[in-house]
C-alpha cells in the first residue's frame, strides 16, 4: 500500500478525531491544556515488523494491523481496508504495549527523593510527605506518572495506591488515570501512617465499588484492593481485622494485592498465608524475594500471581530478586516499576534487561534467559498475571488495540539483525514513536498527543513546593 502524503495522513487522522491533536509533521507541537483524549477509531497500520507475542502468529516482517473501534480486527501481510486511514509504520517494530504490574504512582511527586541515610530513606520519606498530601497532590503525582508511562510505552499499569487518606483522595487519583487514557487496575489502599490495629476504609472502598462505572473510564480502569497484609508497619494486625478485609474484597470479586516476603526479615509471610488458606487466584504477591520453595509451590498450586520490581528491590537493598524460580513452577509473573522515588524513572525496557542480567549472573551463564522470554514477560506475561491476557498482551485479532511502535531509525537502534534482542537491549523510551491504547493514539512521532508535558511538570512542581512547605521535613 502506498505511503500517504503528510496532507493525506493528517486528513485521515481527522476522520479518527485526531486532526486537531496531531498538526502537520507532529514534531514539536503540544496540545492545548485540557485537550480531550483522542477517540478510538478505525485505522490500518502498515509496513511494520510485527512482534505479535502471539504463539501462533509469531513475528511478521512487513506486517499490518487493522484496528476498528479500539479492537484488533486483523493481523497479517497485505491487509487492505478501503476508506480506512492508513498509518505507515515503515522502519518500526510494532509490539503489544508494555504492562506494569505494581506501581505506587502517587509518590512520583517525590521522584528520586529517598535520602542517603536511614532516617531519610524511602519509607520515612513517603510517610512524612504522604501524611500531608491533599487530594490534588495525589492527582499531580499520578498524572505525572501516567504521562511518563505513556512516554515509555507502558499502556497498562497496576496503580497500587497506598495513600488513600479519604474518598476525595481516591477520586483524585483515579481522575488522573482517566485524564491520561491509560489502561489500569487501581487498587484501593491504606493511608500512610496507619496503625496495625486500624483497617482499610472498607466503607470508602464499598462506595467506590457501588458506583464504579463513574470511575472506570469506559472499562479501561478496574478496581482492586491493596491489602496491607498480616504484618504491617508497626506490628501485626488482629486476625478478625485482616480476615474481614479479605472477605470484603472476595465477596465483591475484587483482586487482592499484598507485599510479602520482601526482605530476609519477612521470610515465612507467604507460608502463613498458605497455612491460613488466604492464597488464591485472585491474589497477587508483590516482591516475594525470600519465598521458600514450598511457598513458591503453594502459590503455583493456588494460582496466585507474583510481581517483581528488580530495580527498586536492589536499590533499596532487599536483595537479589528471582524470576525463573517462579516461572519454572508455573507461577504467573509480572514486572513492575514500583516507585520512582527509588528507581528515578519508569523505563520498563531497563526493568526487563535488569531481570535478564540478574538471572544470567546468578546462573553464571550468558544463555539462562532469552530476549524473547523477557519480552513476553513484559507484555503477555504481565497481562496474564493481572488476569487481562484475554484482552491485551499480544497482537491477536479480537484483543483490544494496545500497541507501541519502536523506531529503528535512531543511532542507538541501528542496525537491527535481531529485533527482539534490540528491543530488550537497545531500546529506550526516546525510541518509541507511537503509543496506542484502546485504539487511541496517545503518542505519535515521539510526542504525546493529548497531554502537555510542560504543563504537567510545572503543576507537579508547584504541588511539591507547597507540600514541602507544609511538611517541613526535608
Amino acid at each position: 500500500m502506498a505511503k500517504l502524503s503528510r496532507r493525506a495522513f493528517t486528513l485521515g487522522l481527522g476522520a479518527l478525531g485526531l486532526g486537531s491533536l496531531l498538526p502537520l509533521g507532529c514534531t514539536a507541537s503540544r496540545p492545548p491544556p485540557g485537550a480531550p483524549l483522542p477517540s478510538g477509531g478505525d485505522f490500518l497500520l502498515t509496513n511494520a515488523y510485527l512482534l505479535t507475542m502471539d504463539p501462533e502468529l509469531g513475528d511478521i516482517p512487513g506486517g499490518s494491523v487493522l484496528v476498528r473501534q479500539g479492537q484488533i480486527l486483523a493481523v497479517g501481510r497485505g491487509l487492505t481496508a478501503p476508506g480506512v486511514p492508513v498509518l505507515d509504520a515503515g522502519g518500526k517494530l510494532v509490539l503489544p504495549g508494555l504492562v506494569d504490574t505494581h506501581w505506587h504512582m502517587w509518590n512520583t511527586l517525590l521522584r528520586s527523593f529517598a535520602g542517603t541515610q536511614k532516617t531519610e530513606g524511602y519509607f520515612p520519606t513517603i510517610a512524612a510527605f504522604g501524611k500531608n498530601m491533599r487530594p490534588g497532590d495525589l492527582y499531580q503525582g499520578t498524572r505525572l506518572a501516567a504521562a511518563e508511562a505513556l512516554a515509555c510505552g507502558i499502556t497498562t499499569v497496576h496503580n497500587y495506591c497506598h495513600n488513600v487518606r479519604s474518598f476525595e483522595h481516591a477520586a483524585a487519583d483515579l481522575q488522573a488515570l482517566r485524564d491520561t487514557g491509560l489502561r489500569a487496575r487501581w487498587s484501593f489502599g491504606w493511608p500512610q501512617g496507619l496503625a496495625p490495629e486500624q483497617g482499610l476504609d472498607l466503607e470508602g472502598l464499598g462506595r467506590l465499588h457501588s458506583d464504579w462505572t463513574a470511575h472506570a473510564n469506559g472499562g479501561l480502569i478496574s478496581l482492586g484492593m491493596a491489602w496491607p497484609g498480616i504484618q504491617r508497619m508497626g506490628g501485626r494486625a488482629p486476625e478478625p481485622l485482616y480476615r474481614e478485609e479479605l472477605r470484603f474484597a472476595r465477596e465483591r470479586k475484587l483482586p487482592i494485592s499484598v507485599h510479602a516476603s520482601s526482605q530476609r526479615g519477612a521470610t515465612g509471610q507467604i507460608g502463613e498465608f498458605a497455612r491460613q488458606g488466604l492464597l488464591g487466584p485472585d491474589m497477587q504477591i508483590i516482591h516475594a524475594l525470600f519465598a521458600t520453595e514450598d511457598e513458591i509451590q503453594a502459590m503455583a498450586d493456588a494460582g496466585t500471581a507474583v510481581s517483581v520490581s528488580p530495580r527498586s528491590e536492589m536499590r533499596i537493598g532487599y536483595g537479589l530478586p528471582r524470576f525463573l524460580a517462579f516461572l519454572r513452577k508455573g507461577v504467573k509473573l509480572g514486572l513492575s516499576i514500583d516507585t520512582t522515588v527509588l528507581t528515578g524513572n519508569a523505563n520498563l525496557f531497563d526493568v526487563m534487561k535488569t531481570a535478564r542480567d540478574v538471572e544470567n549472573a546468578r546462573a553464571e551463564s550468558e544463555f539462562e534467559w532469552t530476549g524473547r522470554q523477557l519480552l513476553e514477560l513484559g507484555t503477555l506475561g504481565g497481562a496474564r498475571s493481572l488476569g487481562l491476557d484475554g484482552r491485551i498482551g499480544s497482537l491477536t485479532p479480537g484483543k483490544r488495540a494496545d500497541l507501541i511502535a519502536v523506531s529503528t531509525q535512531q543511532v542507538n537502534m541501528g542496525v537491527a539483525p535481531d529485533p527482539v534482542n534490540l528491543v530488550i537491549e537497545a531500546a529506550q523510551p526516546g525510541n518509541i514513536d507511537m503509543v496506542i491504547v484502546e485504539g487511541r493514539i496517545l503518542k505519535h512521532a515521539g510526542v504525546l498527543t493529548a497531554l502537555s508535558p510542560e504543563q504537567i511538570v510545572s503543576e507537579a512542581s508547584g504541588a511539591l513546593e507547597q507540600l514541602r512547605a507544609r511538611t517541613q521535613w526535608r
